[in-house]
């Protein structure tokens, strides 16, 4: 089993789901969308079977920052430009868990109790 945390290493929400994986002995590659990059090849499997709706965080400065003009028109083919041009705006933290006798799983956010559930732990 394969286990990557996509996001960025200062977002308070990485930091506590770091923690709790390395608490519970888990094993996993941070990939850090600032110092990593992110390319087309990583982003669409998670836009694929996430849905960009859900990986588009519409509350973060990021967001806020953009022209209301982009907001407004905001739809699958921009939303996929806009998370390769400025990662930050993606939900953190992502969580794949991939092995190789199944689909990938992906999750995104972090809450202590579905961390649990998701490992069960």
């Amino acid at each position: 089993m394969s286990i990557t945390l996509f996001g960025i290493k200062n977002c308070d929400t990485i930091k506590k789901a770091r923690k709790w994986l390395d608490i519970n002995n888990i094993e996993f590659q941070f990939h850090d969308f600032r110092k990593d990059g992110l390319t087309e090849a990583q982003l669409d499997p998670l836009i694929d079977s996430l849905g960009w709706e859900i990986l588009l965080n519409k509350r973060g400065t990021t967001w806020r920052q953009l022209s209301d003009a982009i907001k407004e028109n905001i739809d699958a083919a921009s939303a996929r430009s806009l998370m390769l041009e400025n990662p930050a705006i993606i939900k953190r933290p992502v969580l794949e868990i991939s092995s190789a006798d199944a689909a990938p799983q992906r999750f995104v956010g972090f809450k202590e109790n579905e961390y649990t559930e998701i490992f069960q732990i």
